[in-house]
């Protein structure tokens, strides 16, 4: 029995930056083996981000010269350079496809068939591979050959109005958020295309966008707009029509979230709990409807209450006087640091070879005989260039000419 779930699944990273490596990566999880090719010169853009953290910081630490964003994006692989404009470069090229089952790129359109790595010459050398594409906006449409990034495709797809206050600028999200979707679902399309191969014996090449990945996420909103014609505004936490899904301020300054969706379900034990007794008939506040037209009272009312207390305090109240729908409203760091986090493994420890022992994330899949996990660190530069070639059959005598005509 394989230990890993897509064991012996060869795959070729041909991409840069994140949605191609991304899924690259997700495919190396899940125990695929992963070559990641770059350019002999430039190399994968990501490579010149070390420099972000320091943005950020007044100070300087060892930690802040670390590529954070590349070494998530492209771990669970090997990496080599090679020279895609030359004949040789080409022809190391065709050997690896003949030889692999999934091919990723994310080359804005005309570059991929500038190079001669368009599926239809891919696939022409190996007719079952899986092209995977990763594309900012999709293949059609009057921006199918422009350029795009995670910023252009958090603010086609709406994603910049999903949070804020009404009247108030789109929100400017952070951490490669429509990327990342994009990867994932290029990774979903990708396995599919694998299972669809073993029952039929056919390859294909299969796409996913950033712009179609965030619609996608925002299922929700899209499906009301489309089905009912209503595009739900932006609602003020001030005036929710549901002061149960809320959040508050405690008197830690710490936030508590609540997730009562069923309101009338929670409300009269909610009021014993919270110590709003007087509260729990009032004609204000007895059923949704009323809670709903007098939602602004409310709203002020459990701002006064909530911040009389630390959270420790209400959440224990809380846990203790019923089945109530809540959780602390998290920053990053408190995340990283919270027991259930940490005990599902989402956040695991892994010794790099480099830096020791350093967090990382973990898998958010699971898997009772067959874990995906992290197995190797990202590639240094060109780190597995000469080892693979060997692999392939090359011998030492063909890799010294390749490094002299700049193949690799």
């Amino acid at each position: 029995m394989s230990d890993s779930p897509i064991e012996g699944i060869k795959v070729l990273d041909v991409g840069m930056w994140v949605a191609g490596p991304g899924a690259a990566a997700i495919l190396g999880d899940l125990g695929a083996e992963v070559i990641k090719i770059e350019d002999r010169i430039h190399g994968d853009a990501q490579r010149g981000m070390t420099a972000i953290m320091k943005q950020y910081q007044g100070k300087e630490r060892e930690e802040l010269n670390r590529n954070y964003n590349f070494e998530y994006y492209n771990r669970n692989k090997r990496g080599m350079t090679l020279n895609l404009q030359c004949e040789g470069g080409k022809q190391i090229l065709r050997r690896l496809v003949k030889r692999s089952d999934v091919f990723v790129i994310n080359f804005r359109s005309g570059v991929a068939e500038k190079l001669g790595v368009e599926y239809e010459t891919i696939s022409q050398h190996n007719p079952q591979i899986i092209y995977a594409l990763a594309s900012a906006s999709g293949l059609k449409g009057p921006n199918a050959h422009k350029p795009g990034l995670d910023f252009t495709t958090l603010a086609m797809s709406a994603m910049m109005y999903a949070g804020g206050e009404p009247d108030t600028p789109p929100l400017i999200l952070k951490g490669g958020m429509a990327d990342q979707m994009g990867a994932v679902v290029l990774a979903l399309a990708i396995m599919t295309a694998l299972f669809n191969r073993e029952r039929t014996g056919i390859g294909q090449m299969v796409e996913a966008s950033g712009l179609g990945s965030m619609i996608f996420l925002q299922a929700s909103t899209f499906a009301a707009k489309l089905i009912t014609g209503v595009e739900f505004p932006r609602r003020s936490r001030h005036n929710l029509r549901n002061p149960l899904w809320n959040h508050y301020k405690c008197a830690d300054g710490s936030r508590i979230g609540l997730a009562m969706l069923q309101p009338d379900r929670y409300w009269h034990d909610f009021c014993k709990v919270i110590g709003i007794d007087e509260l729990e008939n009032d004609p204000r506040f007895e059923s949704m409807e009323a809670r709903n037209e007098y939602s602004k009272d409310l709203v002020e009312i459990l701002d006064r209450i909530f911040a009389t207390r630390p959270i420790a305090e209400w959440s224990k109240l809380l846990d203790e006087g019923g089945d109530f729908i809540y959780a602390p409203v998290h920053t990053v760091t408190q995340t990283c640091e919270d027991p259930q986090v940490l005990e599902n493994e989402y956040i695991i420890d892994f010794d790099h070879p480099s830096w020791g022992k350093t967090k990382m994330l973990g898998c958010p899949y699971k898997f009772s005989k067959t874990p995906a996990k992290q197995r190797m660190p990202a590639p240094e530069f060109g780190q597995h260039t000469e080892e693979i070639l060997l692999e392939l059959g090359y011998d030492w005598e063909d890799i010294v000419k390749f490094r002299d005509e700049e193949v690799i």
